[in-house]
């Protein structure tokens, strides 16, 4: 019993079972620690055949060795494939390509465990590989030409994963349109997340014959172009200023690089205009779209320009040639506004009248922490950007509302066009008997202030709430 308990061959037996004993218990979470393991019994494994003369790279007849030779050799190449493995998978991470990593791992293990399995059935059980290779040279041929698109697939999947042009995470635009977010990448086909939410899956054969657009690299700042006619009432340049200071009070577009005004063409009946600008990510691609077409709105009513009718259009009506509009009043600005919506005709009139015209040049203080009078300011034309604790919060373009008053806790909010602006003034004692008996108004006005205070950096909806609440009660003398 000693004897054979000492024999080299039960004693590599034992390190070959000990090992796949102990990898198991290991579990998937410690995957260095399970190396460790595979690499130091086949060390220990290795060392003792080689110590006792016995080479796993010999075949020896069965009837003459025995099985305890044969499950010996067995173990032993079994755990040379998984040192190798583990090698490998290593090797792939700290190299640092994790996205080829899945694509790669595969395709060595593959080539390992098919090495392995042949060296076993040649130098443990004496089969004629030549053999074998051929008839499964045959073999492959004939279902190489049964998947030939399945392999295709493969092997383009291969080729776009070492070619990298994008990865799981990136949005792609393909040529018919289709465009998402990359969510999974395998053997066969690409996974898309397209806006809609809906998975659209592509063989990567396909995506691999056409070019696509990786616009998250180098970062998800990509331009976007917005079209439009203008009537030829102005000279271009002004034109062109106007827009530029549109898209200055845009807060869902990139400020650096600057966006651009390109003027296309000019005709009798329509200067045509392209706004160039960039957004953050995708996402912000319809919001900045809306944003920029109210305040393209806002601006031409505000320095009196006109839209011009689309060259579709085969029926022109004499308003449409008519002459340029006229410039928002403070009446036009509060009916414009949800939040006075329901006030009736004289009570505007009478806020109206109340209003004061205010201009300020670009970097002038609308705002300033030693500002005292609490008043309500009506933007008319210009941009006027709103910053608090060193930061800028928020653009405010034509159409905007936004108010100061005292005793306000913390640090003050500071108002500072951006543009040339004009703003009506409308006192808090003008407001405030008439607003009494509006308290829907007042609630939805205290909303809107809260809602702009929300912009604020490092402050939480609660904080800001809270803070322009007392904005508003300043307002109306509560």
């Amino acid at each position: 019993m000693y004897d054979q308990l000492a024999s080299p061959l039960v004693q590599v037996i034992a390190l070959g079972v000990a090992s796949i004993v102990i990898w198991h218990l290991q579990g998937r979470g410690r995957p260095n620690a399970r190396l460790v393991v595979q690499i130091a019994f086949f060390l220990a494994m290795t060392a003792i055949l080689i110590g006792n003369g016995i080479s796993p790279f010999k075949f020896e007849p069965m009837q003459e060795v025995g099985g305890t030779l044969i499950a010996a050799k067995v173990l032993w190449w079994m755990h040379l494939s998984w040192s190798t493995i583990g090698f490998i998978r290593i090797y792939i991470v700290l190299d640092g390509r994790p996205r080829e990593a899945r694509l790669l791992q595969d395709l060595f293990v593959a080539v390992v465990y098919l090495g392995v399995t042949l060296s076993i059935l040649s130098f443990v059980f004496g089969i004629a590989i030549g053999t074998l290779v051929a008839t499964s040279g045959v073999i492959a041929i004939i279902l190489g030409l049964a998947l030939q698109s399945t392999l295709n697939d493969v092997f383009s999947g291969v080729a776009l994963t070492l070619g990298r042009p994008y990865g799981i995470g990136d949005w792609i635009i393909l040529p018919d349109g289709v465009e998402g977010r990359v969510v999974e990448n395998t053997w066969r086909s690409t996974h898309i997340l397209t806006p809609a939410n809906n998975i659209v899956v592509l063989p990567n054969s396909v995506l691999a014959k056409v070019g696509l657009t990786n616009i998250t690299r180098p970062d998800e700042t990509h331009l976007r172009v917005l079209a439009f006619r203008v009537r030829p009432t102005h000279p271009p340049s002004f034109i062109a200023e106007a827009m530029r200071r549109a898209m200055i009070g845009a807060n869902h577009i990139v400020h650096d690089p600057a966006p651009g005004v390109a003027l296309t063409a000019v005709d009798a009946m329509a200067v045509e205009v392209e706004l160039q600008y960039r957004v953050r990510h995708p996402s912000d691609r319809i919001p900045a779209q809306n944003e920029l077409i109210d305040l393209v709105y806002r601006q031409c009513t505000a320095m009196g320009l006109s839209l011009a009718l689309p060259t579709t259009a085969t029926v022109l009506t004499e308003s449409a040639v008519a002459g340029p509009g006229s410039a928002e009043t403070a009446k036009d600005l509060l009916q414009a506004s949800p939040i006075f919506a329901d006030l009736k005709l004289e009570e505007l009139e009478k806020l109206e009248a109340a209003a004061r015209i205010r201009r300020y040049r670009s970097g002038d203080l609308v705002f300033g922490r030693a500002e005292n009078s609490p008043s309500l300011m009506l933007v008319r034309s210009g941009v006027v950007a709103a910053h608090s604790n060193g930061a800028e919060v928020i653009r405010l373009a034509p159409g905007a509302i936004f108010g100061q008053a005292d005793g306000i806790d913390g640090e003050p909010t500071t108002f500072e066009a951006l543009t040339e602006v004009e703003a009506y003034e409308i006192d808090s004692l003008a407001m405030k008997s008439l607003l009494r008996d509006y308290p829907t108004m007042q609630n939805d006005l205290s909303r809107y202030l809260a809602d702009l205070a929300g912009h604020a950096p490092g402050n939480g909806p609660a904080a800001g709430k809270h803070a322009f609440l007392r904005k508003v009660h300043g307002l109306l003398g509560r």
